[in-house]
């Protein structure tokens, strides 16, 4: 068989998206992180139509070069939270803002195969843009994403996902040095707001592109 770990994948990722599209998610899939890009540029914000956008912390997002087409492109009004020129309280006010944008673009920490989003947020507006404020949110997600339950997601989480992203975003906690969770009380801790999104609401508000490849963290 040609490409056998693609078409695992596939298979799998078949699974999910039937399971996602139960939970009254809208689903699309893409075989690469171009082809998600694409997806999203010649299909989803066409038919969304947004007037203002905005994003959420994700590596996936920042790869895919959605990033750049958004924050540069007149057809929308960005609010760019990654802007380095802003200063913190400036950030603060755009994620504000970011809540009741037209669509938010962002990732998810860890899929289940139930079909549910598991995430860990430092500061809280990625997690609370997915659950409610924008019209519509588009998450990017990667087949390494997916695991079994919802114990394996926060494992995956806990020991993985946010050691690395504070090495990410050098950050001064102590899964920096020990690669482990430290269940730290430091200023720069990210492990704040946990949410489990077992359903769209209203149905087909959360747009999810299942991406045939490793992405993200």
């Amino acid at each position: 068989m040609d490409k056998p770990l693609d078409n695992y994948w596939t298979l799998h990722l078949n699974d999910l998206a039937e399971q996602l599209g139960k939970n009254g998610f809208d689903v699309r899939m893409a075989d690469s992180l171009d082809a998600a890009r694409d997806l999203v540029i010649n299909e989803i914000l066409p038919e969304l139509k947004p007037k203002t956008v905005s994003w959420g912390g994700s590596g996936t997002l920042a790869a895919s070069g959605l990033y750049e087409y958004l924050r540069d492109s007149p057809d929308y009004e960005a609010l760019d939270t990654w802007d380095s020129t802003l200063s913190a309280d400036e950030k603060y006010e755009l994620r504000r803002r970011a809540m009741l944008s037209d669509c938010f673009f962002t990732g998810t920490n860890a899929v289940t195969e139930d079909g549910h989003l598991v995430n860990l947020d430092m500061i809280g507006n990625r997690v609370g843009a997915i659950t409610f404020g924008p019209r519509n949110v588009v998450l990017l997600i990667g087949r390494n994403k997916l695991v079994p339950d919802l114990e394996r997601a926060m494992e995956r989480i806990k020991e993985y996902v946010a050691p690395v992203n504070t090495m990410r975003l050098n950050m001064k906690t102590p899964c920096v040095k020990t690669g482990y969770c430290m269940d730290c009380a430091s200023p720069d801790r990210i492990c704040n707001v946990w949410t489990i999104t077992e359903k769209s609401f209203p149905k087909g508000r959360i747009k999810i592109v299942l991406i045939n490849a490793d992405e993200g963290f």
